[in-house]
């Protein structure tokens, strides 16, 4: 169980890379081109401790969290 989502939003590519290369291996998640990223309330602890600096945009959607779902299997013929 993954627990609750949250949307964040990190400023800059840089620091938006080094956060996504340190939650990799530890988190599930997703980041979009619209700089939002999704992850698990547990990470922002570690986000933190690693001074990493990001704004909390709130509980991720039911359409957001959709996207990190397994996508449909391919049609069979």
């Amino acid at each position: 169980m993954m627990g609750i989502m949250i949307i964040i939003r990190l400023p800059d590519p840089e620091t938006e890379r080094r956060a996504l290369g340190f939650l990799a291996a530890r988190f599930p998640g997703k980041s979009w081109v619209t700089g939002e990223t999704s992850l698990p309330e547990a990470a922002l602890g570690y986000l933190a401790q690693e001074g990493l600096k990001f704004t909390v945009e709130g509980k991720a959607t039911y359409e957001q969290l959709a996207s990190l779902r397994n996508p449909a299997g391919a049609e069979v013929q």
